[in-house]
């Protein structure tokens, strides 16, 4: 793949120069392409599937595959600014983004066989074919190991019976990365990995959810009645996937988290625009001391998220365990963007509260990040576990 981001790799090791030229280009395509249709987007829930085709000419589709499967070829610091900057205009194109990137195309990226790699990395990292990732149904979240979707082996074939909920692309998306119970329910490695096409017979998108927010950004479910697939779509070993799929939250929680940065600087960004324009008793707000703290507070909340979330990418970046410092990245950048869109709000006060503005927005989505990819509470658990090994 051609694209100014790998070119612009190539050319130059200085990785903060790198960070920055992906930002400016983001920033352009976010203005020119996301900023116009933020508002009939989320209004019609419409998902801009045409936009992510020009992002994967972008090279922003495969930021971590590798150059010789059509990828970026870049790390996780790279990626962090180029979520940050979607969602900073536009938190629904920054999570399809993110989902698709760090679940199902890393997931193939990590476990997956050559052929499997040939096959579909060039697709996804080039934003042809769009990634789904299946892990959560409708009666387990956390509780993984009792899932009732089941991947039962005949010959050489698998027969997938079940359903995901709140799947990024359920519908959408041409490939699935799917884990699916192999094994008896809450015993030990019994969820396998499975890579299922769009198209092949008894695999469908079910019901799409109509959300709070993030509503650019589709959330359906994904439907298995005796779907047949050939053990060559098996990523793994048997037994691997809920394995497989712990790795793959370590890293997909630092997008989220980006994610979350992403939305608090947006809603930063306008409330502080706004306080110092709106006049009250013949001055700016930004001037009364109840305003100021407000922003100060905002500001070093952001700081603090920024720091713990590049961290996780320096680590990752690394090669070293990033369990815990995925974790904390990921509960205190989400709880930041919550707090932030909640005083960008109360900083424009009625007007916040209406479409005319931006911050209701970023209110609305930023909800999200303290609940996917793991709750703010199974983060505390995660960072406890870690904390008392």
């Amino acid at each position: 793949m051609t694209s100014e981001i790998v070119e612009n790799q190539v050319s130059t090791t200085d990785r903060s120069e790198l960070s920055q030229l992906i930002v400016q280009s983001v920033r352009d395509i976010s203005e020119r392409l996301i900023r116009p249709n933020i508002r009939q987007w989320d209004e019609t829930q419409h998902f801009p599937a045409e936009l992510f085709k020009q992002l994967g000419d972008l090279g922003l589709m495969g930021m971590l595959v590798p150059v010789e499967y059509g990828g970026a070829g870049l790390g996780y610091r790279e990626y962090v600014a180029a979520i940050v900057e979607l969602s900073r205009v536009d938190g629904s194109v920054g999570l399809s983004m993110a989902a698709h990137n760090s679940l199902c195309t890393n997931q193939i990226l990590m476990f997956g066989n050559e052929a499997q790699k040939q096959t579909y990395l060039p697709k996804l990292a080039t934003g042809e074919w769009i990634g789904a990732w299946g892990l959560t149904e409708p009666n387990t979240g956390s509780d993984a190991g009792n899932m009732r979707t089941t991947a039962v082996r005949d010959g050489d074939e698998w027969v997938l019976n079940g359903a995901k909920n709140f799947i990024t692309h359920g519908r959408s998306g041409h490939v699935a990365v799917v884990i699916a119970r192999t094994g008896e329910p809450n015993t030990s490695r019994n969820a396998t990995a499975f890579i299922v096409e769009r198209g092949t017979a008894g695999f469908s998108g079910g019901r799409k959810e109509d959300k709070l927010g993030m509503r650019a950004s589709e959330t359906a479910e994904m439907l298995f009645q005796d779907c047949r697939i050939a053990d060559s779509q098996r990523l793994g070993e048997v037994g691997d996937g809920f394995v497989q799929s712990l790795k793959i939250l370590d890293g997909g929680r630092i997008s989220i988290a980006a994610l979350s940065l992403g939305i608090a600087y947006g809603a930063y960004d306008a409330a502080l625009a706004y306080a110092k324009e709106r006049e009250q008793f013949g001055q700016p707000i930004a001037n009364f001391q109840a305003i100021g703290f407000k922003l100060a507070d905002m500001a070093t909340d952001i700081e603090a998220a920024k720091l713990l979330t590049y961290q996780a990418a320096n680590v990752k970046d690394e090669g070293q365990p990033v369990t815990q410092a995925s974790a904390m990245a990921k509960l205190f950048a989400s709880e930041t963007a919550v707090r932030v869109a909640n005083e960008a709000v109360q900083i424009f006060g009625g007007y916040g509260y209406t479409k005319d503005y931006p911050v209701e927005k970023f209110y609305r989505d930023a909800k999200l990040c303290t609940i996917g990819e793991g709750t703010s509470e199974i983060q505390k658990l995660v960072i406890s576990r870690q904390l008392l090994k």
